[in-house]
């Protein structure tokens, strides 16, 4: 395991939690990257509850409140005891995706983490539909973490369309592999043979740029459908993270969630990595 901090410039964390098993990873892993990269770990939740509901349910709205609390509390203490500095904030709204966005902004944190699944209901956080609208409107890099996810960083694949969110994420994870010691393995799915060759440049595109940073990068080309492909190769090569653009060739108007990325993250087996900016 690489003990070094895989992500330049890491000073503020955000991780979103429930509290929910699907979210232990998220958790275990927030704390040890901040650890790693001395940085600072914001921990939130979002209760769900409009006005409406609020009014009539106050009770079950204050009940969700105090677990929230409870949840950030625990969370908190796990850091404390692991030396990472941690701070902690619970928010009640009508969208949580809309909170969770603007924390980020507000606080401007490099990295949203957050697990794959949550609660049902009222505490719902961060998950499910949530994960897809942040993926989509996030000012930073989020990582999604499975309920047993421990990364390393030291073997990332690659998961690229050719599109400028597709080489974003390649040059993340040459940057993780150049901190790590780590390689990458550059992967284009093409949806027909006769867009092969174009999935063969989009991985060459990706191995130039690994070239020039002296990362060992081996490319592999697929035909089939997107995330089918992209998580066998995940595991075929044994990645420790699969890294990927949040947009693809269609742009801002065709989010890949709800599609490729969406599915990538339902099904891999280890952490996924979405590639945004800011």
């Amino acid at each position: 395991m690489a003990y070094t901090c895989p992500i330049n410039k890491l000073e503020k964390i955000l991780l979103s939690t429930d509290g929910s098993e699907f979210s232990e990873g998220a958790v275990k892993e927030a704390i040890k990257l901040a650890g790693q990269c001395s940085s600072t770990l914001f921990v939130m939740t979002v209760v769900e509850a409009n006005e409406e509901y609020a009014s009539e349910a106050p009770k079950l709205v204050e009940k969700a409140e105090i677990e929230a609390g409870e949840i950030l509390q625990a969370v908190k203490a796990r850091a404390d005891e692991a030396g990472v500095a941690c701070e902690v904030e619970s928010h009640t709204g009508i969208s949580a995706y809309e909170t969770i966005v603007n924390v980020a902004k507000s606080k401007g944190c490099e990295l949203i983490i957050m697990g794959r699944r949550g609660r049902t209901g009222l505490a719902r956080v961060a998950m499910g539909s949530v994960t897809a609208k942040v993926i989509g409107h996030a000012p930073c890099d989020i990582l999604v973490v499975p309920r047993e996810g421990a990364v390393d960083y030291l073997k990332i694949l690659v998961a690229t369309d050719g599109s400028s969110h597709g080489e974003a994420a390649g040059a993340e994870a040459i940057r993780m592999a150049a901190k790590t010691g780590g390689s990458i393995v550059a992967l284009s799915v093409a949806s027909s043979a006769s867009k092969a060759e174009a999935a063969e440049m989009n991985v060459m595109k990706i191995k130039q740029m690994a070239m020039e940073e002296g990362i060992a990068c081996e490319t592999l080309t697929a035909t089939g459908k997107h995330y089918v492909q992209i998580v066998e190769a995940a595991q075929e090569v044994k990645a420790d993270l699969i890294a990927i653009g949040c947009h693809g060739k269609g742009g801002l108007s065709r989010l890949l969630m709800g599609s490729v990325t969406e599915r990538v993250i339902g099904h891999a087996t280890c952490a996924v990595l979405v590639a945004c900016g800011s």
